[in-house]
């Protein structure tokens, strides 16, 4: 059920990651991602894998609950992975008509397979451990300089703020929606894909109807609230850099160090 799947969540907690400054977790989590994406070798993907693994522990979060996250693109990561196993270089492991399998394919879907993995898990570090608010803030802080240009930068963070937010909310309803279906004889698992296309149609007019109705009492509340943007806003919690955020700079700028030592020592092995 999609109910199950909790991208999008905050969840409290006082935990390392936690106290962070939303600043820092935002500019760390780019870097990242740019890194993993320069890993060209196992060595240094084992590294960025093994880094990952420990700030999700240092969460204090159950791991279940980033394994949940992986529900939402389970397909795409599998089905990426399968189709990279064609693309490659080296000695051909199994071959049939078309289609041939080699050493540099495997090695390339493993590395899809778990640079998506790990993304999506410590991407779901910074919505668990970020309040909506700390994340808003933190994207406006970060955006500031766009000013100068006219952009108003928090109504673009609070967007972005509430379109992630959303995320968990449409799910749920998505998930009572078909249980009502169901409820009534809708069958959503059998019959030809267009029949199963076709089928998903009672799903998305009602869930297009409520996410109407949600946005329109959100704004609503916003305006009870005498919301005006980010003229003359005043914030009851002022972000602060750490010695937390220090030392998480100091911790990722080791590991990024060691990705581009290792890409330079093993050479690429894809």
């Amino acid at each position: 059920m999609v109910s199950g799947i909790t991208l999008g969540q905050f969840l409290p907690g006082k935990s390392f990651i936690h106290k962070m400054d939303a600043r820092s977790k935002i500019v760390l989590l780019m870097a990242f991602i740019v890194f993993i994406f320069l890993c060209r070798n196992f060595v240094s993907l084992l590294s960025m894998t093994i880094f990952g693994l420990i700030v999700i522990f240092l969460t204090r979060i159950s791991f279940l609950k980033y394994l949940k996250s992986l529900r939402v693109i389970l397909v795409v990561t599998i089905l990426t992975g399968i189709l990279n196993l064609f693309y490659g270089r080296g000695d051909v492991i199994c071959e049939w008509w078309i289609f041939r399998i080699t050493s540099g394919g495997i090695n390339n879907a493993i590395f899809v397979i778990v640079r998506i993995a790990i993304l999506v898990m410590i991407s779901a570090v910074l919505t668990y451990t970020t309040s909506p608010t700390d994340l808003t803030d933190g994207l406006e802080r970060l955006m500031k300089p766009l000013t100068i240009f006219h952009i108003k930068v928090h109504e673009i963070a609070m967007m972005m703020t509430i379109a992630l937010r959303f995320i968990p909310v449409l799910l749920e309803e998505t998930d009572k929606i078909m249980n009502a279906q169901k409820a009534r004889g809708a069958d959503f698992e059998s019959g030809s894909l267009i029949r199963r296309v076709r089928s998903l149609i009672p799903i998305l007019i009602p869930l297009f109807v409520s996410s109407f109705r949600r946005a329109g009492e959100l704004a609503m509340a916003m305006e009870c609230r005498c919301y005006n943007g980010g003229k003359n806003r005043t914030r009851m919690k002022v972000l602060h850099y750490g010695y937390r955020d220090l030392l998480a700079v100091i911790c990722c700028g080791a590991v990024f160090t060691g990705v581009i030592l290792t890409n330079n020592y093993f050479g690429a092995l894809i």
